[in-house]
């Protein structure tokens, strides 16, 4: 233990040190040197600006760019927040601007940006920053380049040829593949706008390259995040759509991915009224990025009821959301919620039975909360979650421990749907496996459960909890005969009811609205374990 701790503290001392000197050397003029070799070439290709319209939250108002008074601000923007910092430094902005606004400005603050940080700076020269900055002057060119001078364009091609250099020397190093994505479409783009086949080749490599490492074999994300999903198809298309308008060839790859990406998202996420709660989600309707797919001629379809680990079945009233896969891998766990075996359902696009949802801030003490299994539509033993965390240095938690999905069945029929799953989380400590399936009955909108616990190894008995987490607004009424408990939702009622253990109303949190939350009221069934075999019957019915 003693050589362990030395180790361990040498290790920390070289790291500080290694860092130290590359944070030396990038500010060096050697680097600054090293990324100004650049080529003669000049812009040649001018995307569409519209291009880009699914990465963009636009308001209903343009900005007009003499509202910003922005010449003098680098100068005093390392007081800014970091978040805020990224916003302006991003210049993701240039796409919430009237085209009307004028030339001159907008390129008088691009010139006086380049004046003050030509040279890399740690924070305004992030890969996210910078990748975004590049897309931002380069998809906005009716604004930053045409009718310049060409002192201006001088400034302008040796800044992005600069910047691009420092994302490839660095993208590698990155452990954020979100990140990466975004950079790989800047070097893609800048290879297509400078007519470059090195920027180009390098920008397809390393996409192919990431797609590949963070996709699982069906290409879904490994992370199992829905927002991944919904950002790798944007930035995907966004691809795609570059290469087309500039008559370049599309990758056999990337059209596969986009294939496959497109049906998962058109099983979860598009056409929704709110987003699903599993793992890192949260209420989107994605509604904009529908739009933007129809009018680009997309339309995927589903050919399945299981992508991802997540089972979806739906008619024309009723949707059930079940999560039956396992934990992703350490490395792309960081948004993962220990929610095994929980579900959703929908009925007239309302949420009827929901999940808590997932705060965003990673170090905030509700995010630990909103990724425990307790904070999910499903049983828990002990107060335990089924999945272990463990605190990284830079605050995220990630999966520590993984479980085994020991069977799954799925039935689907006109009137009837069936899912059976199982897993192993709570074999080891416990001794018993946990099983859960549900059956919907359309005819008279009944849903029934049986979450069973079946002994295996050495039993130790202790308190298990199934959670029914419901929204805000919803409101529960506990009936006389402590069987049951009215949900009343907006567009119907329904009734509650287990009559074998105790259930009760419980005050929650909700998380569905990003970094916000509010008090909700869950439904809990309690009891304690046997080392029987026990069966916890309950239904959900239409009312």
């Amino acid at each position: 233990m003693f050589i362990r701790s030395i180790f361990l503290s040498f290790n920390s001392i070289f790291l500080n040190l290694n860092q130290l000197i590359r944070r030396i050397y990038l500010n060096s003029p050697v680097y600054n040197n090293k990324i100004s070799k650049i080529s003669n070439k000049e812009l040649i290709y001018r995307p569409s600006q519209s291009i880009f319209n699914c990465l963009i939250k636009f308001d209903k108002k343009k900005d007009n760019i003499d509202d910003f008074s922005l010449n003098s601000i680098w100068k005093n923007s390392i007081k800014l927040k970091i978040k805020n910092l990224k916003k302006l430094h991003s210049f993701f902005w240039l796409f919430t601007l009237d085209l009307r606004s004028s030339q001159k400005t907008t390129q008088n603050v691009i010139y006086n940006w380049i004046e003050q940080n030509e040279k890399y700076e740690k924070n305004i020269w992030d890969l996210d920053i910078l990748s975004k900055r590049i897309i931002a002057w380069i998809s906005n060119s009716k604004l930053t380049y045409e009718n310049s001078e060409t002192n201006y364009k001088l400034h302008f091609d040796i800044l992005i040829k600069k910047q691009t250099n420092h994302l490839i020397n660095e993208i590698n190093r990155s452990q954020k593949f979100d990140d990466k994505i975004i950079g790989s479409t800047a070097i893609i783009l800048v290879g297509l706008t400078y007519n470059d086949t090195y920027y180009l080749k390098f920008g397809i490599d390393l996409l192919k390259q990431l797609l590949k490492l963070s996709l699982d074999s069906s290409n879904f994300p490994k992370s199992r995040n829905l927002r991944q999903l919904v950002f790798y198809l944007k930035y995907l298309i966004v691809i795609r759509e570059l290469l087309k308008e500039s008559h370049t060839d599309i990758p056999e790859f990337l059209e596969e991915a986009i294939f496959y990406l497109g049906k998962a998202y058109n099983l979860l996420c598009a056409n929704k009224k709110t987003g699903f709660l599993f793992n890192g989600n949260f209420e989107d309707t994605n509604k904009e990025f529908d739009n933007y797919l129809n009018f680009r001629k997309y339309k995927f379809k589903d050919d399945t009821n299981e992508t991802g680990g997540y089972i979806v079945l739906k008619n024309k009233k009723s949707l059930l959301v079940f999560d039956a896969g396992k934990a992703p891998d350490k490395k792309f766990s960081r948004d993962y919620q220990a929610g095994l075996l929980s579900f959703e359902f929908n009925f007239l696009g309302e949420k009827v039975i929901t999940n808590s949802g997932y705060f965003q801030d990673y170090k905030h003490q509700l995010n630990i909360i909103s990724k425990s299994t307790a904070t999910h539509s499903t049983l828990v033993l002990d107060n335990t979650s089924c999945v272990r965390f463990e605190r990284h240095k830079n605050g995220n938690m990630f999966v520590s421990k993984q479980f085994k999905i020991l069977e799954k069945e799925i039935k689907s029929e006109k009137n009837y749907w069936y899912i059976k799953a199982s897993h192993d989380a709570y074999l080891k400590p416990y001794g018993v496996i946990h099983e859960r399936q549900l059956s919907y009955f359309h005819d008279n909108n009944k849903l029934k459960g049986c979450d069973k616990l079946i002994k295996v190894k050495k039993f130790k008995s202790c308190g298990f909890a199934i959670r029914f987490h419901l929204l805000p607004q919803i409101n529960l009424t506990k009936l006389l005969n402590k069987e049951s408990i009215l949900i009343e939702s907006k567009n119907a009622g329904w009734k509650f009811t287990c009559k074998n253990h105790k259930i009760d109303i419980e005050t929650g949190l909700y998380f569905g609205m990003k970094n916000k939350f509010l008090e909700n009221k869950n439904i809990i069934i309690t009891g304690l374990t046997n080392p029987d075999e026990q069966n916890i019957f309950w239904e959900i019915s239409k009312i």
